[in-house]
Order: structure tokens, then sequence, then C-alpha cells
């Protein structure tokens, strides 16, 4: 693949990203927050330390944004019913429901930018975003070993 399409790709991403984000304003969340949950959201309980991975942040960083989530009811901790030692964070109702919310506005977003294409060009754009995300699920999987 070209250097230069990659390239062209990833700042598209991130300025159709910071598109749609801009709808993240009428939450009340931080960017950071909102990633957190939706880790959580999506990708079910997490422990501290695995969430801090996923969002590449240090340990004490994400307790501070879990401790924020808390306070405001988004997050929940439980300890793990098969080892008491491990704590998990799962997203609350109210988390979820925020999240989703949020999701929701940013899709009618970017279906915006998506409705100056012609049917033909949406269809080439719906199958370029089903090849991305199995070449994605492909180069990760491979990567895991």
């Amino acid at each position: 693949m070209e250097p230069m399409t990659a390239d062209r790709l990833h700042s598209l991403a991130i300025q159709l990203l910071r598109y749609a984000r801009v709808e993240d304003v009428a939450t009340g969340m931080s960017a950071t927050r909102l990633s957190v949950l939706s880790v959580l959201v999506f990708g079910g309980p997490r422990t501290v330390t695995e969430l801090a991975e996923a969002e590449q942040v240090a340990t004490p960083t994400m307790t501070r944004l879990l401790q924020a989530l808390e306070a405001d009811g988004y997050v929940r901790r439980r300890r793990d019913a098969r080892d008491g030692r491990i704590v998990r964070i799962r997203a609350t109702a109210r988390g979820a429901r925020m999240l989703h919310g949020g999701r929701r506005t940013r899709v009618r977003r970017v279906t915006k930018v998506l409705d100056v294409l012609t049917p033909m060009q949406r269809a080439s754009v719906a199958e370029v975003v089903e090849l991305l995300a199995a070449a994605l699920r492909q180069v990760v999987e491979a990567e895991r070993g």
C-alpha cells in the first residue's frame, strides 16, 4: 500500500472524528471520559490496569478518571465473583444511556457527510468500511499471535 494513501486515510479519519465529536460538548464529558466509557459499554467490564492499557494512560490517571465517572454514576466497581482480589469496573445503565445517546448524535453528524454522496458512492464507502474492518481484525489477530 502506498504510504500516501495510508497518510490520507489517517488524516481523514481524524478530521471526521473531530467533525463528529463536536456533538460531545452537549454531554458535558471530556473526550477521555467518553472513551473510557465506550470501552466499558462495548467491551464489557475491565480492571483499572486493562482500561489504562486500552486508553494508553498511566494507572493513576485512569484511577482518577474512574473516580470521576463513578462519582457521576456512570461506572461501578465490583469484585470479581471468581477472584475477590480483582476489581472490575463496569458501565452503569446511566453510563450506557449517555454513551449510546452521544453515539447516535455523532452518527447523525457523520450521516450528513455521507448524504452528500451519490447512492453509488455511499455503496462504495460501505464496501470499503467492511473491507477495512475485516483487514483491521486480521492484523490485530496476527499481532496478538
